[in-house]
């Protein structure tokens, strides 16, 4: 049994470290430098997170699974009572070390991210040859150990023409899948990982209608900065230096970055924008198309479509 939790914070992400293996055109994480806490701050993090109430964990990346600590972070977040669940590209799930301590300690999910049906469209996303093989070896590895596996299907320029064999790949391995189309600036509000999307694909946003980032859901960055979420990584909280108490500025935090500031401020449409403010902030930075996150820019759509 778990104390109740004066936070509230019930789920949170972790960036265990932003190193990959792979250098996919669309992440939006820019520059992926393998970096990150010593084992014991990373036990520090975990029990915060568990003292501010975190019973649903995602622990993702770069790529989780290539990071010496994750078994051993993995399951001592297990220890703590989170439910988990991992993000990763499969690449390492073939290894029976992994394989042994997901039967030992089950994950809630694994996010399976696909980013074609052919090694060529693969291996050309991923910019790293051999990337196809690891992935279906870790895959195979993945159903035969009846793993809890959910797969996102990566849309993109180069991919884009294997949608239907994307899906249908997902269908024979009986998995659930998800077809992910709507790229978005990198944490820097760089543009670079906008050039891969594809443009015929974009999904119609609706209208963001608000969200629970920073008052019940928080991020942590490898070096335990705490931001609202992934997007809104603005005015960040070090907890290896405020430790929990750090986390109740938080909701405060969140308030002001949801206000509609700079190119946004007296829109009359801001009410049904259709992202929130701090993703708007970086499709701004990037001088991202308006169509891709504005509702002034689907009112041009419609005037040229008409």
């Amino acid at each position: 049994m778990r104390e109740p939790s004066a936070y509230g914070f019930a789920r949170a992400s972790w960036e265990i470290n932003l190193g990959c293996k792979f250098a996919c055109k669309h992440c939006y994480l820019g520059l992926k430098e393998f970096a990150g806490l010593a084992w014991d701050d990373k036990v520090r993090l975990l029990e915060i997170m568990r003292d501010a109430g975190v019973l649903w964990l995602q622990i993702t990346g770069g790529e989780p699974t290539i990071d010496k600590h994750f078994p051993d972070a993995y399951r001592y977040a297990a220890s703590l009572g989170m439910m988990l669940t991992v993000s990763t590209n499969a690449s390492r799930l073939w290894e029976t070390s992994l394989l042994a301590m997901f039967e030992e300690c089950p994950a809630y999910r694994l996010v399976v991210s696909v980013y074609g049906a052919t090694e060529a469209s693969f291996d050309g996303l991923t910019q790293r040859r051999g990337s196809w093989k690891t992935f279906q070896r870790g895959m195979a590895a993945a159903r035969e150990a009846r793993l809890p596996v959910r797969l996102n299907i990566v849309v993109t320029e180069d991919s884009a023409h294997e949608i239907d064999a994307m899906a249908a790949m997902a269908e024979d391995w009986g998995l659930r899948h998800h077809i992910y189309t709507n790229m978005t600036p990198t944490i820097y509000g760089g543009p670079e990982s906008l050039l891969a999307q594809s443009s015929k694909h974009l999904r119609e946003r609706t209208p963001f209608a608000g969200c629970n980032a920073g008052h019940t859901f928080f991020h942590a960055d490898p070096h335990a900065k705490v931001s609202i979420c992934k997007v809104g990584r603005d005015d960040q909280i070090d907890l290896m230096a405020e430790g929990l108490e750090g986390l109740r500025r938080l909701p405060g935090v969140a308030d002001k970055l949801m206000l509609r500031t700079g190119g946004c401020s007296g829109c009359q449409l801001s009410g049904s924008c259709l992202v929130c403010r701090p993703l708007a902030k970086q499709f701004q930075e990037a001088r991202a198309p308006l169509q891709n996150y504005c509702q002034h820019g689907q009112l041009r759509k419609e005037t040229v479509n008409a």
